[in-house]
């Protein structure tokens, strides 16, 4: 997995590439959290290239999501492949989140 945090406008947008699993979800984590307790954000996560998310991952868009959203900021998944878009539609989350 690789992720490259960048800001675009007003957002930072985290691009993720590869796969976000067990092992991987970790780093994941590390590196956004202290991005989502900044106030009044907005957080894009841009999947165009996320190849494969697990339950791990589904936790750290939830936790990112609960986090930004409680301090006044908007969430986003963009770029979803048809892999982890079906993921997202299956687990519901897509009725929660925000997705472009």
């Amino acid at each position: 997995m690789e992720v490259k945090i960048l800001e675009q406008n007003d957002e930072k947008v985290v691009v993720i590439e590869g796969r976000v699993d067990t092992v991987t979800a970790p780093e994941l984590e590390m590196k956004v959290s202290p991005i989502w307790a900044t106030p009044a954000i907005t957080l894009v996560f841009d999947c165009e290239k996320l190849e494969y998310l697990s339950s791990s991952g589904l936790r750290i868009i939830l936790s990112a999501h609960k986090q930004v959203t409680a301090k006044g900021g908007k969430f986003i998944l963009r770029n979803l492949t048809n892999e982890v878009r079906s993921v997202i539609d299956l687990t519901g989350f897509s009725r929660i989140l925000t997705i472009q």
